[in-house]
């Protein structure tokens, strides 16, 4: 009997160990190219370009953390405290950039300003220069260009949860400075401020890894980072070494992220009373200061939505035709193929490993739910290089014994299909999934899946008939935030397609890259379209809080302290 028991418990921890191996296997790959180069180059990366990467990758982080933290928390700050006109509507649609890859808005950026887009054409009709020698215009495609186009795609981060973090908070603390005389800016910095600054620091850690992480900007704006660097030493030196090398520098900056961001809340701690809790009142403003703070609201939004949006959409409809073309068509069917499945796979596996931890009750197991979330840490081209090595090896170990087996080479039935791709969005975006599961699994009481037990059910049976249906729109909204997410992705799909293999994503980098932003167009405002779907899913779960936390306000405070114990 107690063996028995000892391999139904082996069989339960088999999936969430395979799944942590699956995760976890790309970035031991990275280290061990890293640590046995074929050459050594740091000495010759030290010497060229190495430094250019770190100072162009560390200019970047520190400065579309600053901007997107100073935007977030401000605009937060606003909407929570005040009443102005249109802030009903920008409480909402200050989430809409996240809808835009910040690779969208960095072309339609470029578009709208360089030197035959509408501004400096504009401006030279108005005051009848001929030459760009006449007149002073910022450079687009520079490192401010960049700067600015990636803080309008990742401040929602911050003001997302910063918002969260101040609708937490009793009104009853700032009802006490304002009547203690304390102006705006006062209460902000000495209330506000220490309240919601773990929030944004954890906010500002999460825009500096997408900082990191990203491509499609930087190389559109030749502005020379790591990831622009482990794409050179890959596919242009064809130096896997170096590239892996560069690719650990990467994976230390978002150790060294995450480390500071729990360092920088080791000693805070803010509590609530339960008893004392009251819902925060805004302020009306009036006259010139209430459209300053409409203004000052509008200007994120527009930047890193409309902007981006009209230029896409003005183009997708001055040129209808290419809406029709058959690459485009192939385009979206591959992103559909590769997000359904690649989400599918995820949210199924993560329920399942989920749930293998619970039922075991072992606690040195519990250890694994936080390794599978290292995958959403590491960029897209880090983990396409480490997905791609052991990939390939397998691939060409299969093709090989098929052959020996049955006479006929079947190809490359992974790297040639695109199923590395799926495996890739499966590493990248597993942890999405896991923390959705994770939530909506400890709703659930006990008492049903031990009724059902005691039934007859076994463990898969009480899942089946006990968990998934009480899980099932969590489990739709993980579904559909992983398929956004895979949707968007870029570098790792570039990396790991084959041959003629299109997505939304790649296509549009390809078209953007080749000035054809007619022909990227189409593509983008479909990715923007599926971006929307994320966004609203961000605000259905963001409305469903307010109203659970509106409702227990409303309580008797005795009533509520008893439903909070």
């Amino acid at each position: 009997m107690a063996a028995r028991r000892t391999a139904l418990a082996s069989s339960r921890l088999f999936v969430p160990l395979a799944v942590a191996m699956l995760v976890l296997l790309p970035i031991a790959t990275v280290l061990y190219l890293a640590a046995s180069p074929s050459e050594g180059i740091w000495r010759h990366l030290l010497s060229t370009v190495l430094p250019r990467y770190v100072q162009n990758t560390l200019i970047l982080m520190i400065g579309v953390a600053f901007f997107s933290t100073v935007i977030g928390t401000s605009t937060a700050w606003l909407i929570a405290m005040y009443r102005f006109p249109l802030r009903k509507f920008l409480e909402w649609a200050l989430f809409l950039p996240l809808a835009i890859p910040a690779y969208v808005g960095a072309y339609a950026l470029v578009d709208f300003l360089e030197y035959a887009g509408p501004i400096q054409t504009g401006l030279r009709s108005i005051f009848g220069w001929n030459l760009a020698d006449e007149y002073f215009f910022p450079e687009i495609r520079s490192r401010g260009g960049a700067v600015f186009a990636l803080t309008a795609a990742l401040y929602p981060y911050v003001y997302l949860i910063a918002r969260a973090a101040l609708k937490e908070q009793s009104g009853a603390m700032f009802e006490v400075s304002r009547a203690l005389g304390k102006g705006p800016y006062a209460r902000f910095f000495l209330v506000g401020w220490p309240l919601i600054r773990p929030a944004a620091v954890a906010a500002s850690a999460i825009v500096m890894m997408e900082t990191v992480s990203d491509f499609g900007v930087v190389e559109y704006f030749a502005v020379q980072t790591l990831t622009t660097g482990i794409f050179s030493e890959w596919l242009d030196a064809y130096n896997i070494g170096g590239a892996a090398q560069l690719a650990t520098l990467v994976l230390l900056i978002m150790f060294v992220l995450v480390a500071l961001e729990k360092f920088s809340r080791r000693k805070i701690e803010v509590f609530n009373s339960v008893r004392c809790t009251i819902p925060i009142r805004p302020v009306e403003l009036k006259g010139r200061s209430a459209w300053i703070a409409c203004t000052f609201c509008i200007f994120p939004f527009a930047a890193g939505f409309c902007l981006p949006g009209g230029v896409m959409l003005w183009h997708a409809l001055r040129k209808p035709e290419h809406w029709f073309d058959p690459g485009l068509v192939r385009a979206l069917a591959n992103t559909i193929f590769t997000g359904s499945i690649a989400a599918a796979a995820t949210v199924t596996a993560a329920t399942v490993m989920v749930y293998g931890i619970r039922i075991a009750n072992y606690r040195p197991i519990a250890g694994i739910m936080p390794a599978t979330m290292l995958g959403y840490a590491v960029p897209g081209v880090v983990l396409a290089m480490g997905v791609m090595i052991p990939v390939a090896a397998f691939d060409h170990f299969v093709a090989d014994a098929i052959l020996e087996a049955f006479g006929f080479d079947p190809g490359l039935l992974i790297t040639g299909s695109g199923l590395a791709i799926i495996i890739a969005y499966f590493v990248r975006f597993f942890a999405i999934a896991q923390n959705s599961v994770d939530a909506a699994m400890g709703r659930v009481g006990p008492s049903l899946p031990a009724a059902a037990r005691s039934l007859g059910r076994s463990a898969t049976g009480t899942l089946r008939a006990i968990y998934v249906p009480m899980m099932k729109g969590s489990l739709f909204t993980a579904l559909a935030l992983v398929f956004v997410d895979c949707v968007k992705e870029l570098p790792a799909t570039l990396l790991l397609r084959p041959f003629n293999f299109d997505t939304l994503a790649t296509r549009v980098y390809e078209q953007a890259s080749l000035e054809n932003i007619g022909e990227a167009a189409p593509p983008a405002i479909l990715v923007a379209l599926v971006g929307c779907l994320g966004v609203a899913l961000i605000i259905r779960i963001d409305r469903q809080k307010g109203s659970i936390s509106k409702s227990q306000s409303s309580q008797d405070p005795e009533k509520r302290y008893e439903a909070t114990i």
